[in-house]
């Protein structure tokens, strides 16, 4: 038995330890956001916020995390579409075929937390998750306008 916080709530969940995060979200859970893609934390498409950082949920066992790791999953980032992520990507038509990109805006979420203004460098450093269909040129512009649409908001 394990108590989890996932997207603000407090989640007990009967599993081994050694079970990927992943699992418990998308099995045990219903979170099925975070996409199992590689299954050993090379192409993001599992990432989830731990305090605030970007981390492959399919490299996290149950047993590794705190009491009270604060883990945010792409359904808690807005329940109604309103991060200025997903509305910078809606806006953009930023997806192709959408597999990787609640990772991809795990990822930008972590990336805009530290660095309100990111330039090219910075967004290929931070964001480092694969597309099959190659929409990087794209993930960056939504990235950029989310960044602007967080500007904004502060203004």
């Amino acid at each position: 038995m394990a108590k989890l916080k996932i997207n603000d709530d407090i989640v007990d969940i009967t599993v081994e330890d050694d079970t990927p995060l992943l699992w418990v979200l998308r099995e045990q859970l219903g979170l099925t956001g975070s996409k199992y893609g590689c299954g050993i934390g090379q192409c993001g498409a599992c990432t989830v916020l731990i305090d605030g950082a970007a981390v492959p949920s399919c490299m996290v066992t149950v047993g590794s995390l705190a009491a009270g790791d604060a883990i945010v999953t792409i359904e808690g980032l807005s329940a109604d579409g309103s991060h200025p992520l997903q509305q910078a990507f809606t806006e953009l038509d930023t997806p192709q075929c959408g597999y990787c990109i609640p990772g991809m805006i795990m990822s930008a979420a972590a990336l805009l937390n530290n660095n309100r203004d990111p330039n090219d460098a910075a967004i290929d450093a931070g964001i480092t998750n694969i597309c099959r269909c190659g929409t990087y040129a794209r993930v960056r512009k939504g990235i950029k306008r989310a960044a602007e649409i967080i500007r904004q908001e502060k203004a």
